[in-house]
């Protein structure tokens, strides 16, 4: 059945909280919409996959003269509104020291100033103070463009009936941010997009202040430029870890590409929408935009680009499973690719995407897995042989939030330079120059924090464990039993043991008719367990 409530309760909400009339007629687009009972689906009948896209690694070296003459017409600007709550911060994310003592925004900011390119940060109200605190380090980047503009925040739905959210106890939890896909509707409503045209600024290239991977290429730039393109989206292959992500398609109406989320696809429609063959390309977020082309279409919406809804089912205090059911009404920038006569996608490699969302990245970025090149990019390390970025997979009970994750690596990450794969699981304290090779596991079977040693090597699994001895003249003289997968597994017999340089080794065999081999390491006083 179709619901109509009245939309004054929100217009009103909105106005008390001072949010410009544009911002409440964009979100009366949507809620209107979601009235009616749209739910932004986007089914597979309506799109069809992607076959080949234009290859960066392809383009003619020759553009890059283009992009870099265009340079003085162009800005980097970045999405710095998020505060990575999922790692335990309470402040922008990209305040975090992320290659050799250097912040996300210390590395931005010198990339605009290598580049001599405006930078331009979207804010929120979280983020703003602390980034341009870091910013005013740079006094070069001070100019006739504001260094920031804001996003907007909007109500939350109640799905019960369509009312605007309520929670006294804790109002704030009674609005969200209307997506990134508000960053055209903030370029208006902050002045940005003015300022930009009347200071002859023509280009801009947004991606995610997390993104390291995100830098402003001329060759990108000369390929944008000289196609006249009103729009450019980075896309890069998907792999079976995308396959929950987003992916472009294009409509089978108009042939126009587009951009289909998660949240937009119908369950049924699910094992195509993760089968990485047929959609093989996934939105890195990083857009070129025509300023000018942008303006034109404001203008003829009257300030309403109309992307399309996305519609985030959640309850009201996210901490709190019993509260609310609301619904979020969001969209994504990257959508604006299906609105855009002549818009553009063109495959990058992957080292342009290296977001950090988590933990196991940031170690990896923190690592000599990467390096920071002269002219303020996170690359690669040249030395690495192995095909891309290690795979980390740290226990979650310890490694989730940032401080317990540097609190067990404080001397930094170990060496993942010749690492192809590093697991963790239980709570491990790495010593100084650590060094992983090849695929490297380390498991704690015990329930205490146990210390590697300065300068370990680990190739292979490291299962370090506790074992009861025998209490005899020496320690240790006999093992009886030791801990494994959370359980005590009693020693039968001592089948082999010898002495070694480093200590003794153990094969033995369990009550339960199972071989291991128990080392123990006598100058890291350390057990480890394998197969026997």
């Amino acid at each position: 059945m179709t619901v109509q409530p009245d939309f004054t309760p929100f217009a009103r909400k909105m106005q008390a909280a001072g949010l410009p009339e544009i911002v409440i007629r964009t979100f009366r687009f949507y809620y209107d919409q979601l009235a009616a009972g749209q739910t932004g689906m986007i089914p597979e009948a309506e799109i069809r996959p992607i076959p080949s896209l234009p290859n960066l690694e392809q383009l003619p070296v020759s553009l890059a003269a283009t992009g870099k003459a265009a340079l003085p017409r162009t800005i980097l600007l970045k999405l710095n509104g998020g505060l990575g709550t999922s790692m335990g911060l309470d402040r922008a994310k990209s305040l975090l020291a992320v290659k050799e003592g250097w912040t996300f925004l210390d590395i931005i900011a010198r990339q605009a100033l290598e580049a001599g390119v405006p930078l331009v940060l979207m804010n929120s109200f979280a983020t703003r103070a602390d980034s341009l605190a870091v910013l005013a380090r740079y006094p070069a980047l001070a100019g006739p463009i504001p260094l920031d503009f804001m996003q907007h925040k909007v109500p939350k739905v109640c799905q019960a009936d369509l009312t605007p959210a309520a929670w006294p106890e804790d109002p704030d939890l009674e609005w969200c941010p209307p997506g990134h896909g508000d960053i055209y509707t903030a370029l208006i409503t902050s002045g940005m997009l003015e300022t930009l045209l009347d200071h002859g600024y023509e280009y801009a290239f947004v991606s995610n202040a997390d993104n390291l991977g995100a830098t402003l290429d001329p060759l990108l730039l000369g390929y944008f430029v000289a196609h006249r393109l009103p729009f450019l989206m980075e896309v890069a292959d998907r792999t079976p870890a995308d396959r929950k992500g987003g992916h472009l398609a294009q409509r089978v109406s108009d042939g126009r590409l587009v951009l289909r989320e998660s949240a937009q696809c119908p369950a049924e429609d699910m094992d195509a929408f993760q089968d990485v063959t047929r959609h093989r390309y996934f939105n890195t977020n990083n857009l070129w935009l025509s300023l000018p082309a942008l303006k034109a279409m404001l203008d003829e919406r009257e300030g309403i680009l109309g992307l399309p809804l996305i519609r985030n089912s959640k309850t009201l205090d996210p901490r709190n499973p019993a509260s609310p059911k609301v619904y979020q009404l969001e969209t994504a920038m990257g959508s604006a690719i299906s609105l855009f006569e002549g818009a553009a996608a063109l495959r990058v490699p992957r080292t342009r995407f290296a977001p950090v969302k988590t933990s196991d990245d940031l170690l990896a970025v923190r690592s000599d897995a990467y390096v920071l090149t002269e002219d303020w990019r996170v690359v690669p390390n040249p030395a690495r042989r192995l095909p891309g970025p290690p795979v980390i997979s740290l226990d979650p009970r310890y490694y989730k939030l940032v401080d317990d994750l540097e609190a067990r690596f404080p001397f930094g990450p170990p060496s993942l330079v010749d690492c192809e794969r590093l697991a963790v699981r239980g709570d491990v304290r790495f010593g100084r120059e650590v060094a992983c090779r090849d695929t490297a596991e380390v498991v704690n079977e015990t329930d205490r924090q146990l210390t590697l040693a300065d300068g370990q090597e680990i190739r292979g699994t490291l299962r370090l464990t506790e074992v009861r001895c025998y209490a005899g003249t020496r320690y240790p003289e006999r093992p009886i039993a030791f801990r494994l997968e959370g359980r005590w597994l009693n020693i039968a017999r001592v089948e082999q043991q010898a002495h070694t340089p480093e200590g003794l080794w153990f094969d033995v065999m369990t009550e339960q008719g199972e071989r291991y081999r128990l080392t123990w390491i006598e100058r890291w006083d350390m057990w480890l367990a394998s197969n026997g």
